[in-house]
């Protein structure tokens, strides 16, 4: 099986040779490495911390909370930046295909974005995703976290030329974003795993986060 590491590298490698004109990359080459340069990853949550509290609004418009999926065992956490992002719509594939190897394991999984509700039932069905699409309205949650950053106006204007109307995605015109996180949960509300990149081409593999979640619910046994 292709892993998503290989998956990502091979579409990055297509839209950088192929697809993408050279000038637009220095942008977003040059975006990415500005955020690195930031100082943003010192203010992020930390493996050991403590995950705060969340109360949002899926796909369909439920409230679903922390506290009420870590009654029922660790939590696989996921953020992503929307259904406009290939890299991240690559990673969802990956994720929901282990889906049912999660709560076999005795966990769940939920994916966080700051799109609308409308744009979460999207990539829920495009994607046929089995877990909830949570709204985080105007990265209220995110940056809780850390991890929400502005887009610098050269690349707010080059994904508006590429048609990605964050405004329409997101309900806002902030062109904010979160940093792709995936962390693991503990029923103590305690991160026991934590990845975060500046680098959104980069994701970590699934098969590692799930290898976390089984240690976690092994030792309950």
């Amino acid at each position: 099986m292709t892993t998503l590491k290989e998956k990502l590298e091979a579409f990055r490698e297509d839209f950088e040779t192929n697809k993408a004109p050279a000038e637009a990359l220095k942008v977003m080459h040059g975006a990415t490495q500005a955020l690195r340069d930031s100082g943003i990853m010192e203010k992020t949550i930390k493996l050991g911390d403590k995950m705060p509290e969340f109360a949002l609004t899926n796909q369909d418009g439920d409230t679903v909370s922390l506290s009420e999926k870590l009654a029922k065992g660790p939590l696989v956490v996921s953020f992503f930046r929307g259904v406009w992002c290939p890299y991240c719509n690559i990673e969802l594939e990956h994720l929901g295909a282990a889906a049912d190897e999660i709560r076999a394991a005795g966990g769940d999984l939920v994916v966080i974005s700051p799109q609308t509700q409308q744009f979460a039932q999207k990539s829920h069905k495009d994607r046929a995703l089995t877990c909830d699409v949570l709204v985080d309205a105007g990265n209220a949650y995110a940056n809780e976290l850390g991890t929400v950053f502005r887009l610098p106006e050269d690349l707010e204007k080059l994904y508006a030329g590429f048609g990605i109307d964050m405004p329409m995605y997101n309900g806002d015109d902030s062109w904010t974003l979160p940093m792709p996180l995936r962390a693991v949960i503990d029923t103590d509300g305690v991160v026991r795993y934590l990845d975060i990149n500046p680098d959104y081409t980069v994701r970590p593999e699934v098969t590692d986060t799930v290898a976390v979640l089984k240690s976690l619910t092994a030792t309950k046994v």
